[in-house]
């Protein structure tokens, strides 16, 4: 695999990196992660009202990495990571960029293309339009060249901006890159499912043990909002297979169940075209035999075989009696979903191996 890189020597200097937003889990993961990242120095963490706390006082776990929350980012950094809500970060975005620091947003203010589609998926106005055309979708497996690139600019003085995909359309959209890509999409229902850590870290009633335990439910019935995501990208991959029609009507169900981590998308596609299980499987093998992170297997994943890992596990069958197609993929919402992404396309804006600080296999049991 290409990764642009000359070499995989580290940096003279550890690449100095903030975190605003380290108190939600999504941030936890971020300190997790980038905590022993071999050419990382963390230099500053932020969390609403944590002034001078430990980060083992929000996230226990974490306590033993010494580090302590601030008011406020601190100005030496070289990039940072932001993990806030929907319409925060677009608001402070361009003062960092201003300043020369590279911007890997978690949230969803730059995922999409088009601002228009802020006030029908998300509720508000985007305060910055301007920048989506800077911004790089941050799925590495699908816009690698454009990380590459962004990673060249900013050695030039023109810091990188990167909006990381959503958790359901990481997964989604993986599971089903090679068949939107070779055409063969004619109609998408996805059926998703997700753990409750996908919601955020905000007490609720409905997250709480007693209405989540023993229960699965449905929820963004026709109107969740990482539908938009997945349109968009699919859409691209297919653009001059005259199926992007198809692709930007699809029908999205997602659902919480009750377990921690982890997001399975069950993906069923009516072909355009009769289609084999061998020409499918060589379509996936052509897609992901070079990806560091992505594997396609033989049989259904499950959620539980990539916890706590950057891994992605796809399955693809054709079913000969319907002729239809189900795409499984599976994925660590808070790894691949979100953190361990947000880190995978940092290391190749900043030229370092891809996989640096992802290494670790997932957990079981």
């Amino acid at each position: 695999m290409d990764t642009g890189l000359a070499s995989s020597e580290p940096p003279h200097e550890p690449i100095r990196v903030g975190l605003i937003g380290a108190t939600g889990y999504v941030g936890g993961e971020l300190v997790r992660l980038l905590a022993r990242h071999l050419h990382v120095r963390l230099v500053g963490l932020t969390g609403r009202d944590r002034t001078g706390d430990s980060i083992g006082t929000v996230h226990p776990h974490l306590d033993t990495t010494g580090l302590t929350l601030d008011g406020e980012l601190k100005s030496d950094v070289d990039a940072v990571f932001l993990a806030l809500p929907h319409g925060t970060a677009a608001e402070r975005v361009g003062a960092f960029l201003d300043r020369g620091i590279t911007v890997i947003d978690q949230g969803p203010d730059f995922r999409l293309r088009s601002a228009q589609d802020y006030p029908t998926w998300y509720g508000f106005d985007h305060p910055a339009p301007g920048l989506l055309a800077r911004a790089v979708f941050g799925l590495p497996e699908l816009h690698r060249d454009a990380l590459i690139a962004a990673g060249a600019a900013r050695l030039a003085g023109t810091p990188a901006l990167v909006g990381s995909p959503g958790c359901y359309p990481t997964a989604t959209i993986l599971a089903l890159a090679p068949l939107a890509r070779a055409g063969l999409i004619a109609d998408l229902v996805v059926d998703a499912k997700s753990g409750v850590s996908g919601a955020g870290r905000e007490a609720r009633a409905e997250m709480l043990f007693a209405e989540v335990n023993e229960s699965v439910r449905a929820y963004g019935v026709f109107s969740h909002r990482h539908t938009a995501e997945m349109e968009q990208e699919l859409g691209a991959l297919a653009r001059g297979t005259g199926t992007e029609a198809a692709l930007a009507g699809i029908d999205f169900l997602p659902h919480l169940i009750p377990m921690t981590r982890g997001i399975l998308a069950s993906c069923h596609v009516r072909p355009t075209r009769p289609v084999s299980q061998a020409e499918v499987d060589d379509l996936y093998a052509a897609a992901y035999a070079d990806e560091p992170f992505v594997t396609v297997v033989a049989t259904p994943p499950a959620t539980g075989h990539v916890l706590g890992s950057n891994h992605v596990r796809v399955h693809v069958r054709v079913d000969e009696r319907t002729g239809r197609i189900l795409a499984i993929g599976v994925i660590d919402n808070l790894v691949k979903g979100a953190a361990g992404q947000g880190i995978q396309a940092f290391n190749l804006v900043f030229g370092l191996p891809e996989t640096t600080g992802l290494e670790a296999l997932p957990v079981a049991p």
